[in-house]
C-alpha cells in the first residue's frame, strides 16, 4: 500500500454486528438510557448491536472507561474479531493519548472496519490514517449522539441522519453533496478539491507533534476540516498558529470550520447559535457524556477584517456581528490563514455542538465556500 493510499473499510449488510465501546470516557449512570436509544438506532438501520464490556456499569479509572491497557485490550480484540464489522464510539474523553502505541495497527490492515466517532476519537481517526491509510469516520458518538441530539432532531431530520450514515456505511457510491444547513457561512470564497483530514483542532496539533504524525505531503491539496468545544478563544488562535508555523495551513487547498461549543472569549454572532442536520431548529437540552453537550454554540459569522491583506479576499462571504474586544470565530481564522488563497466555509454541523454530518477521513471532498456546499466524491468503503 502506498504511502497516500486509502484503506477502506467492507461495506456494511443488513444484520453485520457493530459494537458500541468505550474507547474513552466512561458511562455515566445517568446516560444509560441514553446509551440503550442509541442501540435501537442502530438495530434500526438493520444491524445487530452488542456492547463492549468497559461499558458496564461502574466500571471507569479516574476519568476514563479503564486504565490505559484496558481500553487498548478491548479495543484490539474487536480489531481482530471477523465477527465485529463496525465499532461505534460511546463518548469521548480525555484518554486516547494513553494507548496509541498499544494499538494493532495490523489488525486495521488485515480486516480494516468502520470506526465512528468524533471528539477524543477523532485523534484515533488520524492516528489510524496515518499509520494504516484507514477511513475514519469522523461523525456523531453513540451516547450523546445517536442516544442524545438525534433523539431531539425532527422526524424529517432523523430520517435524513439515518438515510446518510446507512448510506455512508453500506454504498461504494458517493454519497454526492451533504445536506447543509442555514447556518453555514461563507469565510471566504473559492473551490477545492481534496482528501478530507481533520477532527478537533487540538487533537490534530498534539498528534502532530507525535510520531503518529500525518506526513506533512498528506497534506498537501487536502480540505482540512476542524472543530472545538471548551477552552478560551485565544487557544483556537494559538492552535492555528501551530498549523501555520508547521506549513499545514501552505499546503491545505480548502478549510471547513465546524461550529464552536462553549468557547469563552468568542464575540457574539449574527448566525443561528445552534442548528440540527439541515439547519433551521435549535437543539434542546444537554445530553453529553462528559465530552458532549448540546447548547446554543457561538456562531462564527462577523464583520469582514478591515485593513490589511484580508479585506479583499472575503469577498462576496457577507459581514455579520462581532465586538472589538472579543472577535468572532471567523476573524480569528482569517487573521491566521490571512492572504492564503483558499475557500473557507464555516459554521459547518460537524463537532459538539449538535448532530454531526458523517466526515470521512482521506475521502476525496468537494468544497465550493461561495455556494455553501461540501460533497463526498468518493465512497468510504468497498465492496466485500
Amino acid at each position: 500500500m502506498s504511502a497516500s493510499a486509502v484503506l477502506r473499510p467492507r461495506a456494511l449488510r443488513a444484520g453485520d454486528l457493530v459494537v458500541v465501546a468505550a474507547l474513552s470516557g466512561p458511562l455515566e449512570a445517568a446516560y444509560e438510557s441514553d446509551l440503550g436509544l442509541a442501540v435501537g438506532v442502530l438495530e434500526g438501520m438493520g444491524f445487530r448491536v452488542r456492547l463492549a464490556p468497559l461499558l458496564e456499569g461502574g466500571r471507569r479509572h479516574w476519568w476514563s472507561a479503564g486504565r490505559p491497557v484496558e481500553i487498548a485490550e478491548e479495543f484490539n480484540s474487536l480489531l481482530r474479531d471477523p465477527e465485529v464489522r463496525a465499532v461505534v464510539a460511546h463518548d469521548g474523553g480525555q484518554t486516547a493519548l494513553g494507548y496509541l502505541d498499544l494499538i494493532d495497527f495490523d489488525a486495521v490492515v488485515a480486516d480494516p472496519k468502520p470506526i465512528l466517532g468524533y471528539s477524543d476519537i477523532s485523534l484515533l481517526h488520524l492516528v489510524l490514517h496515518g499509520r494504516t491509510g484507514l477511513a475514519g469516520f469522523h461523525a456523531d458518538l453513540a451516547t450523546p449522539g445517536l442516544g442524545g441530539y438525534w433523539q431531539r432532531a425532527s422526524v424529517t431530520r432523523r430520517a435524513e441522519l439515518e438515510h446518510l450514515y446507512l448510506t455512508l456505511l453500506t454504498s461504494t457510491e458517493p454519497v454526492g453533496a451533504l445536506p447543509g444547513g442555514s447556518s453555514w457561512e461563507c469565510w471566504r470564497p473559492g473551490r477545492a478539491e481534496g482528501r478530507l483530514i481533520g477532527g478537533v483542532i487540538n487533537r490534530i496539533v498534539l498528534n502532530q507533534a507525535m510520531p503518529y504524525a500525518i506526513p506533512p505531503g498528506r497534506f498537501d491539496g487536502a480540505v482540512l476540516f476542524w472543530e472545538e468545544m471548551g477552552g478560551q478563544a485565544a487557544y483556537v488562535w494559538s492552535y492555528l498558529q501551530v498549523l501555520r508555523h508547521s506549513g499545514i495551513l501552505d499546503r491545505i487547498a480548502g478549510m471547513v470550520v465546524g461550529v464552536p461549543h462553549q468557547i469563552a472569549g468568542l464575540g457574539p454572532s449574527a448566525s443561528p447559535a445552534s442548528r440540527e442536520i439541515g439547519g433551521g431548529e435549535t437543539g434542546a437540552s444537554a445530553a453529553a457524556s462528559g465530552i458532549g453537550g448540546c447548547g446554543s454554540g457561538v456562531s462564527a459569522a462577523s464583520r469582514a477584517i478591515s485593513g490589511g491583506e484580508r479585506g479583499a479576499s472575503v469577498g462576496s462571504c457577507g459581514i455579520g456581528g462581532g465586538d472589538g474586544g472579543h472577535p468572532s470565530l471567523r476573524e480569528i481564522v482569517l487573521d491566521v490563514v490571512g492572504d492564503r488563497d483558499i475557500p473557507i466555509l464555516g459554521n459547518v454541523d460537524i463537532g459538539h455542538a449538535g448532530p454531526n454530518l458523517p466526515l470521512p477521513v482521506g475521502v476525496r471532498a468537494a468544497l465550493n465556500a461561495g455556494e455553501r456546499t461540501l460533497s463526498l466524491l468518493e465512497p468510504a468503503v468497498r465492496a466485500g
